[in-house]
Formats: C-alpha cells, sequence, structure tokens
C-alpha cells in the first residue's frame, strides 16, 4: 500500500483512559515519586502520586458504578467475598494486638492497612473500567509500553548510569520501580507475547508482540528475580495448555519460559552457588556478605518462628518488622545461622520483615490470614482459569491468569508491602481474572464479528482497507 503507514490506536472509554494513565505512575517507586506527610491524630501518612492515581480510578469506578450499576462484577461474586474476607482480616490484625501487653505501633500499622486496602480496591475496580474490547488492549498498550521504558532504563544502568538508584556495573538492575516490581511488570509484557504465540486468531500488531517480547525476557533477566522467572514458567505452562492444539507453537512457548528461567540461573550464579553450599552442596564457604538467598532462607525460619509463638492470628499485621517482636528472636536466628554476616539479620537500621507474602501471612495473620490470603489470589485464578476451559480461550481469560500467576511467583521473594507497584499488578491481574470475558468465542475463533462498540481500533474487527496506507494493530 502506498503513502505512509499508520496505526490505528485503541478507541477505549474515558474509564478505561483513568486506568491506563494511572498505570505508569502506579509503577514508580516511592522514592521517585513527589508527596507530603500528613497527620491524622496519632498516625502520620506520606502521601505520594500513586495515592492519588489509585484514588483517581477508584472514583472513575465509582462513576461508573453509579452510572451502569455493577452487574459486570456479578460473575466475580466468589472472588469479592475472598478479596473481601481477606481484607477484613488485615483490618481486625491491626485491631487485636492492641488487646496483649506488646507494644505494638498501631498508629504506623493502620497506614498500611488502609493502603494496603486502598490497591487491593484496584481489583472490582479494573473489572468496572475495562469493559469493552478496547479498554484492556489500551492497558496491554501501556503495559507494553511501560515494560520497554523500564528495561531499557535497567540496561543503561546495568552498563554502569547509576540513575534512579541503578546498582553497580554488571549487577541486577531495579529500574525505576524495584528488583521484584521490576520482574513482575516484565512478566507482565512476556505475557502478553506468549499469548500472542498460543492464540494465532487474536490478530495483535506483531510488532507490538514483540516489543512485549523482548522488554519482558531483558527485563526479567536484568531484575535477576527467580521468583519472576518461576511464575513466568508456570504462566508458560497455562498458554502451552492454551496452545496445545499446535506443537510447534506450544514447544515456542516452552522454551522461551525455561529459557528465561535458565538465563535467570545463570545471571545469578554466585547467589545460587553460595546457596547450594549453605544447603551442604559443595563445599562450604565463609559468607563475606549478605548472601540473598541464605538471607532469605534466615528471614523465612524467622517468620515461621513469629508463627510458631501466635499460631492462630499471628502477631499482627506487620508486626513482623517491629523490633520488639524480632528482637527476641535474634539469639535463636544467630544459633539456627552461624555463618550469616551481622548485617544480614533484623535491625532497627533494616528491619527487613519476612520477604516472602506467604510466609508473613502466616507470621503476622496466622493460619487463619494465610487460609484468607491464599482464598484472596486462588478464587479469582480459579475463576479466570474456569473461562479458559470452558469456551474458546481468548486473550482477556489467558493473559490475566498469566499476569496473576506472574505476581504469585514474585510474592515468594517480596513480604506484604503496601503501596508498592506489585500490589497494583497483583489486584489488577486478580480482578481482571474475575471479571466477564471481552471476547466472545466467535471472536476468539477469529470470526468476524460486530462488538457491543463495533468502532474501528487495537482490538475491534477491522474495517476493510481504504487504500489509504493506514493498518491497525491486527495485521
Amino acid at each position: 500500500m502506498g503513502g505512509e503507514r499508520g496505526v490505528a490506536f485503541p478507541r477505549a472509554s474515558p474509564g478505561a483512559w483513568v486506568l491506563a494513565l494511572a498505570f505508569p505512575i502506579l509503577l514508580v517507586h516511592i522514592d521517585f515519586q513527589p508527596g507530603w506527610d500528613t497527620t491524622i491524630g496519632a498516625s502520620h501518612a506520606h502521601i505520594v502520586l500513586s495515592d492519588l492515581a489509585v484514588l483517581a480510578c477508584l472514583v472513575a469506578a465509582l462513576a461508573v458504578a453509579v452510572r451502569d450499576g455493577l452487574g459486570r462484577l456479578r460473575d466475580g461474586l466468589p472472588a469479592w467475598i475472598a478479596i473481601g474476607a481477606f481484607l477484613a482480616w488485615v483490618g481486625a490484625a491491626t485491631v487485636y494486638p492492641l488487646r496483649g501487653s506488646d507494644p505494638y505501633p498501631w498508629h504506623d500499622h493502620v497506614v498500611t492497612t488502609g493502603k494496603y486496602v486502598e490497591y487491593a480496591l484496584l481489583a472490582p475496580a479494573a473489572v468496572l473500567l475495562l469493559r469493552r474490547v478496547d479498554d484492556l488492549l489500551l492497558l496491554l498498550l501501556v503495559v507494553v509500553a511501560s515494560s520497554a521504558v523500564a528495561s531499557t532504563l535497567a540496561v543503561v544502568q546495568f552498563f554502569g548510569w547509576r540513575i534512579a538508584g541503578g546498582w553497580p556495573a554488571g549487577y541486577r538492575q531495579p529500574s525505576f520501580l524495584g528488583h521484584h516490581d521490576f520482574a513482575s511488570l516484565s512478566g507482565f509484557a512476556l505475557a502478553i507475547a506468549l499469548a500472542a504465540i498460543a492464540l494465532p486468531a487474536w490478530r495483535i500488531d506483531r510488532r507490538i508482540a514483540a516489543v512485549a517480547g523482548v522488554s519482558g525476557v531483558v527485563g526479567l533477566l536484568v531484575s535477576g528475580s527467580l521468583a519472576g522467572a518461576f511464575g513466568l514458567v508456570a504462566a508458560g505452562v497455562v498458554a502451552a495448555v492454551v496452545a496445545r492444539g499446535s506443537a510447534r507453537r506450544a514447544v515456542a512457548i516452552v522454551v522461551i519460559s525455561v529459557g528465561v528461567l535458565g538465563g535467570v540461573v545463570l545471571f545469578r550464579g554466585g547467589d545460587v552457588k553460595s546457596f547450594l553450599h549453605f544447603a551442604g552442596i559443595g563445599k562450604q564457604e565463609e559468607q563475606l556478605g549478605v548472601e540473598s538467598y541464605v538471607q532469605r532462607t534466615m528471614l523465612v525460619y524467622y517468620g515461621w518462628r513469629v508463627f510458631l509463638d501466635h499460631p492462630l492470628a499471628g502477631a499482627g499485621w506487620q508486626a513482623s518488622n517491629d523490633q520488639y517482636v524480632y528482637g527476641p528472636l535474634l539469639p535463636v536466628l544467630h544459633r539456627r545461622f552461624p555463618n550469616t554476616p551481622p548485617q544480614a539479620f533484623p535491625s532497627p537500621e533494616h528491619p527487613y520483615g519476612v520477604q516472602n507474602a506467604y510466609v508473613q501471612a502466616l507470621s503476622d495473620l496466622g493460619v487463619v490470614g494465610l487460609v484468607l490470603f491464599l482464598g484472596a489470589l486462588l478464587t479469582p485464578l480459579v475463576l479466570g482459569g474456569l473461562r479458559l476451559v470452558r469456551g474458546p480461550p481468548d486473550a482477556s481469560s489467558l493473559i490475566p491468569v498469566s499476569w496473576l500467576l506472574v505476581t504469585m511467583g514474585v510474592l515468594t521473594a517480596i513480604g506484604l508491602v503496601a503501596g508498592i507497584p506489585l500490589d497494583a499488578m497483583l489486584w489488577i491481574a486478580a480482578g481482571l481474572c474475575a471479571a466477564p470475558a471481552l471476547l466472545t468465542g466467535l471472536e476468539a475463533a477469529g470470526t468476524r464479528r460486530e462488538t457491543p462498540d463495533p468502532r474501528p481500533g487495537w482490538g475491534a474487527v477491522p474495517p476493510p482497507s481504504t487504500g489509504n496506507g493506514t493498518v491497525d494493530l491486527h495485521t
């Protein structure tokens, strides 16, 4: 075709634009955001730009609910009950420690409770705001663009430009998010590329899929997050099952997923080797510094010991970060991990916490909290999985399931931290798993069919060519 080539942009709803514009802000590490301090009673809060971005999404979702009702939430009712029960227990865990004699700093933790609940409300908000095919595709485009920027910055950091909190040259890098949040974003992008491979009838523009794939692979490698890589492998297995009708596509998905995991293992070879030595495999060596996986093992053991002291309801929301909880256990930790350097243990200067969301749910919230936390994650995952199994699989079903698996993997390497990028990605993924499918079976199979909003855009049914050189993102 003659003339200048272009791309038709998704014609999304105003609500979808609010979420799409907020998403990049939600990814930025708190250290790089403008903010201010405020005091409410005895509690002190630091408000940052991402808090306002979440608030904008919640207000937009409320406006949509008032205008159109809550019908889109009906299919995900089990998920909303599970998520609500978990959040209610988090709120209770900010109160019930006050019944004891421990100096639980509730005025600090009530702020993190509010922020954690605020981010979790993005789950139903995403369902209300993304109502059409183009709405979801706009978010996917923003995810790919954000991943491309993040991976580019990380590569620059890797080669020695110490900007945005970059680590020394040659080390794994945080980009502008933080290592594990960066891995989660990269997994989101790569999941889009894997969906494009698994669903050939989903005619996403190959250039967009290629950018998603390259930025996702580079980001996962440079972030050096094994947890993110394992989450990506889980997502890859699901995508491969969806693509089982084509052995070539299924094998390609598995090769990409396992290849990324292998690349991360090689990149983190020194830390992996130290952990294997610690586990008794190979020659034991003296630890000269903080070894990542050895320290994480120690912190998981710390969380387990806290749980044993508070098995039913836990020590209280975020209590594992408090000195009155970890202080009495330090002698036990030093005896259990005698070769670990002192700076690796929790201290007032470095309140590391547990750094594993599932173990922290046990230590802070008890058995009840862990069950509710798993329910809040697995219920939407099951709902999304059932959509894939029961109907012709489509991108609006496969991608949220893949995203949720990626974030659930990352949660094995990071604690229950309020207000971080991972929170936003986790709850958006969980919400979309519980949402009604945006693509009908005929559309998933590649058959032309009018949607409720038939305007042409990225993901809508393409109109006949006008001969002006313009193509849409399907081609």
